[in-house]
């Protein structure tokens, strides 16, 4: 199967009739197994290599990937196996955790603003802005840490950041960073499965909290929030990923697959040699070889 054809079921770039309830955590499209699919993230993962080599030769386009989900998706899993050829020299990976008092006397888009890559880098976001019509939303007493003037915390603030986010990135694309936004699927039972394994294998006991329990109380609202993200923040120039995350090695593929159809799009070439510098290479041979 090609790239793009893999890539598309999972594609929102209008989120007007989004449903998350038509999308199964547990597809994994045409592929049967991690075996059967294992040649195809191969050779994906070796295609991205061959592009971002040329993404950061020509140092013209920034790619963003931002990573949204629920605790024990697979975020940090899919980013190391989707990567793990890039260049480090021309990748960038920030994960955003709880902001810092710094961070919340600022705008919410200003942490992550900071850290948007540069022409020709690959950023990854693990966790992003979009934690603030996600988290906060879900528990909107984190709004009172964010200092903001009680005139402005009304019942449109959520409509009013994704108004902003929709802006941002809009910004962003005219500016020459593609923007691919992930929400990694993944259901209750896999959920709980995943937490258990964590539970039961000591070498995963550092992953597990007991915060992530009290979260998953709030499964329905963070569906319902995930939802309405969605269905407001899709667009062409930046759309969302659901991605079905039951099975890890599907994830991985469809996110490889997305991210070097991405590429491909842009035309990505070496820099080209002009006359001038021609001449200053032939010197330089000249000049190695006496």
């Amino acid at each position: 199967m090609k790239t793009g054809k893999l890539a598309k079921p999972y594609r929102i770039d209008d989120g007007k009739h989004f449903r998350l309830k038509d999308f199964d955590p547990a597809d994994t499209g045409p592929w049967r197994s991690k075996e059967h699919a294992a040649e195809k993230l191969h050779n994906d993962i070796a295609r991205l290599e061959e592009l971002q080599d040329k993404l950061y030769a020509q140092e013209q386009w920034a790619l963003l990937l931002i990573f949204q989900a629920m605790d024990a998706a697979g975020k940090d899993g899919t980013i190391k196996h989707v990567m793990s050829g890039v260049n480090p020299q021309g990748c960038q990976v920030f994960s955003f955790k709880e902001p810092s008092s710094t961070e919340l006397l600022h705008d919410f888009l200003w942490r992550t603003t900071l850290h948007l890559p540069e022409r020709g880098r690959i950023g990854i976001f693990n966790r992003s802005y979009y934690e603030e019509v996600l988290v906060v939303r879900v528990h909107s007493d984190l709004l009172d840490n964010e200092k903001l003037p009680p005139k402005l915390v009304t019942h449109d603030i959520w409509n009013e950041r994704f108004e902003d986010i929709h802006n941002f990135e809009r910004h962003m694309a005219l500016n020459g960073t593609v923007i691919r936004k992930f929400f990694l699927h993944l259901s209750k039972k896999e959920q709980k499965r995943r937490f258990l394994a964590r539970l039961d294998e000591p070498e995963k006991n550092w992953k597990f909290s007991a915060s992530d329990v009290r979260e998953r109380d709030c499964w329905d609202v963070y569906q319902k929030a995930y939802e309405e993200m969605i269905r407001a923040t899709a667009t062409k120039h930046a759309p969302w990923y659901v991605i079905p995350a039951d099975h890890k090695w599907f994830t991985h593929l469809a996110v490889a697959a997305v991210v070097v159809e991405t590429l491909e799009e842009l035309d990505l070439s070496y820099p080209k040699v002009d006359a001038q510098k021609k001449k200053e290479l032939a010197a330089a041979r000249k000049e190695l070889e006496k």
